[in-house]
């Protein structure tokens, strides 16, 4: 039989949300691609939660949209429910979050990578990793056919030797009952790069039609729909919006699940992979937190062509028996009907220590990873690192420099510089308190962070790019014009500040100084903007006035934090030659040789973030680079 053999610029193994991404980003800058998946039922696959955003997450979307990724805009066209978190705090923390119609999530997905040129979608298991002398030459498939390629990314996802467990049963499927992915982590071991085994989880769907709402708490979407994309607006996306409901588990729910720990494979030992710390099994829950005597449990519909609603709170590998005894415990869910089972899910991944911050391996050319292949989790977290591989991989085939986006300036920097640098030993979550620069790194900023770049790469379309620089030019005009303007301590503006519950002026005072007052706003003081009428036909667009207030209100702060980083970017800038032979710098301690020469990072302030590096160590290292021979 004649083996098939096809020739590619670009493949990509894994059609989830780092696959897709990955994909759309070499497609779209013109590199033949080719994107496996073992199903087309997982292509961008929700097999956990029904919802994209939330806390930190909805700052790695909105990023996405801003470098010219995918994720933004199709959740925009496929969401339930829309709202925005932590509108209590200040703006640094606020996320976009958005309930998905999952099977339209993935229809969406799947046309659109159907649609673009210099993209074939292929149904096909990669079992095999083609490498010449440490270079990447391509794949080959179950059925033996051969796809050469001069990149190629691995965005295996949870698929890699998985298996599902609850109870005693246990199934050696992906996600979903979807086929595992079986042969892939031999090749990889085979070509040096050793595996682990992590674990995450899920919680069981429950027929709508056996759950009492009345006993639940409703969760309405907000009033005021943000988009996750920068190209779209709220009235393009509007649309009636389905509830979500909040109910709690109880005593009796922690007894039942006390009473079966024994059967439980997380504390029996038959769950090898480690699970993540800031997404626990309720089991894991009860267990941890003994003091705590209910826990949250939120009941989201999967979509609104299902009856099947997702458990969030309540993740398990709790035998089928004890599963049902446990929801039923549930306020609401008395008389639950089990759809899907509950269940724990093992799978082979890297350590990110092994790449470089591009997302290629360090000692295999042409090779690149992302998503949960990489130890994170989350669909955000996956679909980010994939966008940057894509855009790497793309960049090394263009003979261009790879795009590195540091700390200061996205979250995503701070998500694959934390991947690569710090020893993730469990699957790892993006959070808000991650990021030193939050103030800087807000979500209703990403475009004006990161669009500039997106454009240079090729994501972002010259119309887009010309709308964007449009809205920045109209927020620093406004800012300038708002800083010049001044108005007098006279009647009208103390009885207007007196009206508002604000302080009366001394002195006269900038437009500005009133809009930095936390009692005031930038649409409040329009009454006493007398030239706001003249210079504007209609009302300034809702994103820009905000952009206005958040500088402004911030603005101390916010010059603070930029400071602080150009301190940070001090250190980025200080590089350090490939060849450094750590062991041999004396007065270095021996974990930060061993360190140092694992991760071999590219410059002083990446080597202050391994962990075991201490600043002692950072201050023999910057000695030893400051001689004229570190440097020959």
């Amino acid at each position: 039989m004649n083996q098939i053999e096809e020739i590619y610029d670009a493949v990509v193994v894994g059609a989830g949300h780092a696959g897709c991404e990955a994909a759309l980003a070499l497609a779209r800058l013109d590199q033949e691609t080719i994107l496996f998946t073992v199903s087309m039922d997982s292509v961008a696959l929700m097999p956990c939660n029904p919802n994209v955003g939330g806390s930190s997450k909805g700052h790695l979307v909105r990023e996405i949209d801003a470098l010219g990724g995918e994720m933004g805009k199709n959740i925009d066209k496929t969401y339930i429910q829309s709202k925005m978190l932590n509108q209590s705090k200040g703006p640094a923390v606020h996320s976009l979050r958005a309930q998905a119609d999952k099977a339209e999530y993935t229809r969406h997905m799947r046309m659109v990578l159907q649609s673009t040129d210099h993209l074939t979608l292929r149904q096909a298991e990669v079992t095999e990793l083609l490498l010449e002398e440490q270079k990447v030459k391509g794949v080959r498939t179950r059925s033996g056919a051969v796809y050469l390629a001069k990149v190629v990314i691995l965005c295996t996802g949870v698929y890699l030797n998985a298996r599902c467990i609850y109870g005693d049963v246990v199934q050696h499927t992906g996600p979903n009952g979807l086929s595992a992915a079986t042969g892939l982590s031999g090749s990889l071991v085979e070509n040096g790069i050793p595996v682990r085994r992590f674990k995450t989880g899920t919680p069981a769907r429950i027929d709508r039609r056996s759950i009492d709402f009345t006993k639940m708490e409703e969760q309405k979407g907000d009033e005021r729909i943000v988009p996750f994309s920068f190209t779209n607006r709220e009235e393009d996306i509007r649309r009636e919006q389905v509830s979500c409901y909040l109910t709690y588990t109880n005593e009796k729910t922690h007894e039942i699940i006390r009473s079966n720990i024994d059967r439980s494979p997380l504390f029996s030992g038959a769950i090898e992979g480690t699970g993540p710390r800031y997404c626990p099994s309720i089991e894991d829950k009860v267990m941890r937190f003994a003091d705590k005597n209910r826990h949250q449990v939120f009941v989201e519909p999967e979509g609104e062509y299902t009856n099947e609603m997702y458990i969030g709170g309540m993740s398990s590998s709790l035998p089928e028996d004890v599963q049902y005894a446990m929801y039923r415990s549930v306020p609401g869910l008395e008389h639950a009907k089990i759809v899907r089972n509950a269940y724990a899910i093992e799978y082979d991944c890297i350590n990110a220590l092994l790449l470089k911050p591009s997302l290629e391996f360090k000692d295999i050319e042409g090779l690149y990873s992302a998503g949960q292949m990489n130890g994170s989790s989350g669909y955000e977290e996956a679909a980010a690192q994939g966008l940057m591989a894509g855009i790497n991989a793309a960049r090394s085939l263009q003979g261009r420099e790879p795009v590195v986006l540091d700390r200061s300036q996205a979250y995503i920097g701070v998500l694959i510089d934390d991947l690569v640098t710090k020893e993730t030993k469990e699957p790892y979550r993006m959070m808000t308190s991650r990021a030193e620069y939050r103030l800087l790194l807000r979500q209703d900023n990403a475009d004006l962070r990161l669009t500039d770049i997106g454009h240079d790469i090729g994501l972002i379309s010259e119309e887009r790019y010309q709308n964007f620089c449009h809205k920045r030019n109209m927020i620093q005009s406004e800012i300038r014009r708002l800083c010049e303007t001044m108005v007098g301590a006279n009647h009208a503006v103390q009885d207007f500040l007196e009206k508002n519950g604000s302080t009366p002026l001394k002195t006269a005072a900038s437009l500005a100084d009133l809009i930095k007052r936390p009692e005031l706003s930038y649409e409040k003081i329009a009454l006493l903007d007398r030239d706001r009428t003249a210079l504007f036909t209609e009302p300034l667009p809702r994103e820009v006035a905000e952009q206005i207030d958040i500088e402004l209100k911030y603005d101390g702060y916010i010059k603070r934090q930029q400071a602080q980083v150009e301190h940070f970017k001090k250190l980025e800038n200080k590089k350090i030659p490939d060849d450094v032979d750590y062991h041999a710098i004396q007065n270095l301690r021996i974990e930060a040789r061993q360190k140092l020469s694992q991760v071999r990072p590219d410059n002083i302030g990446q080597a202050s973030r391994i962990s075991g590096v201490s600043p002692a160590d950072i201050s023999v290292l910057m000695i030893y680079l400051s001689r004229p021979q570190a440097s020959m």
